[in-house]
């Protein structure tokens, strides 16, 4: 099945202009026409937005830079690029289109061999983009969203490197999960680890804790990095975060039971804060963000000591 072209609107008050952008683009692309801004503003807020916009400035109504604008400030139309084609030639006014939100700026007289490669460039660049968030958010599956903000930012460089930090480490352990494997099937054991992980995940992202790892039916986590808000603060955090855990524990029984799991799942949580070493170990073809030191073993075995339902 061929893919569909990409849809671009013409915003003119220039019949003439139109009809010569469409004439050089329908071959490639869906070309539609506005008169007006406030035209084209309605068809970029329809249900069958245009994918890029080719942007006069000078209309009656309503410039282009106010369009331009008005696109930029609404979340359903702030991702369609706009490149405006005007007369205007002074470098104000091209500073006045990038500083609106535009992508590009076309004067006229145009060429239309030009005009067509550029529109081409920016769909490549659209393109591009759009692939990158969507690995983006398949790899954000797999890292901690404060691990993986903090790499878009630059707050985590991807080598190897390690410092050390005052850090609050978790362990979480399901008691009698041995005994649970061997009396559930295995699909009533799939909806209880997944219905528990994802009732986890949601509270650590919650109250701000960096996922290091699944041990089996554990969680390893901590507080204080790649981000803190200072060694107290962590803490307290996560203890909101581990007290949040049991209640929710205690809440997810009433399903569990309603899908004929009977036995009542509880959970262990220990907790300790003090200095580790932090950061990416392993190679430069494998690295691993984790956290090593005497606190991450303490936390193990306080969790080992604490009793079902409690935290220790």
């Amino acid at each position: 099945m061929s893919k569909e072209p990409r849809s671009i609107l013409v915003v003119d008050d220039a019949p003439a202009n139109i009809s010569v952008l469409v004439n050089a683009l329908a071959d490639l692309y869906r070309v539609r026409a506005a008169t007006s801004g406030p035209q084209a503003l309605r068809i970029c807020r329809s249900d069958d937005p245009p994918d890029l916009v080719l942007l006069d400035v000078v209309m009656p109504d309503m410039d282009g830079f106010e369009v331009c604008r008005q696109l930029k400030a609404d979340q359903k139309t702030s991702e369609i690029p706009v490149i405006f084609v005007s007369s205007l030639e002074n470098p104000d006014d091209e500073i006045d289109g990038f500083s609106a939100g535009a992508v590009d700026f076309i004067v006229k007289p145009i060429s239309l061999p030009m005009t067509r490669r550029r529109i081409s460039v920016h769909f490549e660049l659209l393109e591009s983009q759009r692939r990158a968030e969507g690995l983006s958010k398949r790899f954000s599956r797999y890292l901690s969203p404060e691990l993986t903000q903090s790499l878009i930012n630059g707050e985590v460089a991807a080598e190897v490197g390690t410092r050390r930090k005052k850090l609050t480490v978790v362990f979480t352990d399901i008691v009698g999960f041995t005994h649970q494997t061997e009396t559930l099937a295995p699909e009533d054991m799939s909806f209880l680890l997944n219905s528990y992980f994802a009732a986890m995940a949601e509270i650590v992202v919650e109250h701000g804790g960096t996922f290091d790892k699944y041990i089996g039916d554990a969680l390893m986590l901590f507080f204080g990095d790649p981000r803190t808000r200072g060694a107290e603060a962590d803490a307290r955090s996560c203890i909101e975060m581990a007290i949040a855990m049991q209640n929710r524990v205690a809440e997810l029984g009433t399903t569990w039971l309603e899908r004929g799991i009977p036995s009542p799942l509880t959970i262990r949580i220990g907790i300790a804060t003090g200095y580790c070493t932090v950061g990416n170990f392993g190679s430069p073809h494998k690295l691993e963000y984790t956290v090593m030191g005497g606190p991450v073993n303490l936390a193990a075995r306080l969790e080992s000591k604490a009793t079902p339902g409690g935290i220790l």
